[in-house]
């Protein structure tokens, strides 16, 4: 009897067990997996075969390399990818790789006036062996970099909760720049030996670093949407560790302005409805400083605009660039009729803009339109100063830029966001979204770095990010501001808020201060300097000159980070040379074969040996055959402007 249950049981298991696997089937059908292998090597290489990004054969552990010209510059790294607890890069079935090309230019404003976008792509197709989730790993690989992302289906109206682990390991023998994040992206770099920085030391992407057998790499991300925002945690092993922005150290301007509880709120991961598509983890990788700055992976992975608010693209009136006067880091008058003298002023430069802090809420509506009319007659737009806590709702958003609308008001200069948690990057996506269909151009300042959505959104002039000019006390500015252009602004443009000529300055002169104008990319290239002192500098000829954008830039190669940053930029015809000087003097000679044919008029601006809080001017004429000798004092710079 116990025999005849025993089989009636065995048989009745059998039949649950069919019927389960019957129902696991019409979930989920399996017959694809006959089509599928083990993870395999796979290679993708840029367009020249200079830079390739390989997956390698290790299905326990997806992980990969990066080369430039066959040398390292990244090392056998992991992917952790992790959906509600599942490490979906952990145990993976390799399908189809859809490979592709894409080859395309764009007009673009910044270090130059059209963007490449050449790189060969590769649609990874996998599957998470034990949640059977499927997937794709994207990967593109450009002439100068190269960067991936997941993108994982999923129903609208279903949230998961995605994060990530990823670790990015240096080759030994890389010197790296980076900052913390006590200040959030507002601290001052540090060079190391990456074997010198401890596990658990956190730093603010761009990461940049210097390989040790020559070359240069450098990793942020781009398109950050509808997803946390990274940054990057060393293991003291050579790695960098990405953290999504619940994981990331309380930063001190976010707890003054929001508390500890509020931050604690953001300590959590964030879920994503439907399809997540995370931002693309992205390593430059250039022979040398230009082609590290002039790479344009970044805006490169992001949409182009939406022709229903910006119908000529990059190049939509209301959006364009320019320059500003703002009286906050140099002060001067703070009355209704002191600020229209700096309107007055900015007109006087030929600056197209003039940021007010919050003083215009003092004023009436007809005071307001009496300043914007003031403004306008001298072709300036004005820019109003605001807390972002003041524009968390749709309706606090829709009330304010329409006011700003129909009061002529050209955009904001929006504040305090201090946090990359989910939250605040969809934040960001609102104002730019609500600012656009009123025509406002926009300033986020208090701001995470840029992830290349200013190409989406033409109406991002500029975000902050960076330890610039309102910090007072940072005195040894000749070393942070010769970093700057090599590792911050990599990801974009940022408001340093440029140039001065009083104590903020440090230990520069103000040579130095005048070439930074020409430097620091900014679409928006706020002055710091009150106009008034700019009008009465004696290069203020050359400093009017100065545009915000440029049609092309060529990073010398006697540049060195930290050291010393040449830049010969050209807008039109013509050609500016801009030199900022580190710490120790130099003395540097530098031919003139970025010009065209014929003889240029130069006006040139030299450092006073005598006196830092001075300048040498000197006009000459040369051609492309000369060579330029520099001399530089501690901390000092150089400015020429060539014109036909």
């Amino acid at each position: 009897m116990r025999s005849e249950f025993r089989q009636w049981a065995i048989l009745g298991l059998v039949v649950v067990l069919s019927l389960a696997e019957s129902a696991l089937t019409r979930q989920r059908p399996r017959t694809r997996r006959s089509q599928r292998v083990r993870m395999g090597q796979i290679q993708v290489t840029s367009p020249n075969g200079n830079v390739r990004l390989t997956m390698l054969p290790n299905a326990e552990r997806l992980t990969f390399t990066v080369s430039l010209g066959g040398k390292p510059v990244l090392d056998s790294s992991t992917i952790v990818m992790k959906v509600d607890g599942y490490d979906l890069s952990s145990g993976v079935v390799l399908g189809e790789v859809e490979r592709y090309e894409i080859n395309e230019q764009y007009p673009w404003q910044g270090k130059h006036s059209r963007a490449l976008n050449h790189c060969s792509g590769a649609r990874i197709s996998l599957e998470h062996d034990l949640s059977f989730i499927d997937y794709v790993l994207e990967v593109r690989v450009f002439d100068d970099g190269a960067a991936f992302r997941h993108v994982i289906p999923g129903n609208e109206g279903t949230s998961r909760v995605p994060d990530e682990y990823t670790t990015f390991v240096l080759p030994v023998g890389s010197t790296v720049w980076s900052h913390g994040l006590g200040g959030h992206y507002e601290a001052p770099y540090k060079k190391r030996d990456v074997s010198e920085i401890e596990a658990g030391q956190w730093a603010g992407p761009p990461v940049t670093f210097k390989l040790s057998g020559g070359g240069y790499g450098s990793i942020t991300e781009a398109n950050l949407v509808n997803y946390s925002g990274m940054a990057l945690e060393a293991d003291g092993r050579r790695g960098f560790v990405m953290g999504l922005g619940h994981r990331q150290p309380l930063n001190y301007p976010y707890e003054l302005r929001y508390g500890r509880e509020e931050a604690k709120r953001l300590a959590k991961p964030a879920s994503v409805s439907g399809t997540i598509a995370t931002p693309w983890r992205v390593v430059m990788a250039g022979r040398d400083l230009n082609d590290l700055v002039n790479c344009d992976i970044v805006h490169n992975l992001c949409p182009a605009p939406d022709p229903a608010y910006f119908p000529e693209g990059i190049k939509t009136e209301w959006a364009r660039p320019g320059r500003a006067v703002w009286r906050y880091v140099d002060g001067g008058d703070s009355s209704f009729e002191g600020l229209n003298g700096f309107s007055r002023m900015a007109g006087q430069l030929g600056y197209e803009y003039h940021i007010l802090e919050g003083l215009w809420r003092r004023w009436s509506e007809e005071q307001i339109r009496q300043i914007v009319e003031f403004s306008a007659e001298r072709g300036v737009r004005l820019l109003f100063w605001v807390h972002s806590n003041r524009l968390r709702t749709v309706q606090e958003r829709e009330e304010f830029f329409s006011n700003l609308h129909n009061l002529g008001v050209g955009g904001a200069k929006i504040d305090f966001f201090d946090h990359e948690a989910r939250e605040t990057v969809d934040l960001y996506e609102e104002l730019l979204r609500t600012a656009a269909k009123y025509r406002m151009v926009v300033d986020f300042h208090g701001a995470n770095k840029p992830t290349g959505r200013e190409r989406t959104w033409p109406n991002e002039l500029v975000r902050e990010a960076v330890r610039g000019m309102e910090s007072s006390s940072l005195r040894e500015r000749a070393r942070h501001e010769t970093i700057l252009p090599f590792t911050r602004f990599l990801a974009g443009p940022a408001e340093y808020t440029t140039m001065h000529f009083g104590e903020r300055r440090g230990d520069t002169t103000w040579a130095h201060q005048i070439a930074s104008l020409a430097i620091f990319d900014s679409p928006l290239l706020t002055v710091a300097a009150h106009p008034q002192s700019v009008l009465d500098n004696p290069a203020v000829d050359v400093i009017k000159s100065i545009p915000a954008v440029w049609d092309e830039t060529i990073v010398l190669s006697d540049s060195e980070i930290g050291e010393l940053a040449v830049f010969a930029r050209r807008t039109g015809q013509t050609w500016f040379l801009a030199v900022m000087c580190g710490p120790q003097a130099k003395a540097i000679r530098v031919p003139l074969s970025f010009l065209g044919d014929g003889p240029y008029k130069a006006s040139l601006v030299r450092d006073n040996r005598q006196d830092a809080a001075n300048v040498v001017l000197e006009d000459r004429v040369v051609r492309r055959n000369d060579t330029l000798a520099i001399e530089m004092i501690n901390g000092g710079g150089f400015v020429g402007r060539f014109s036909k």
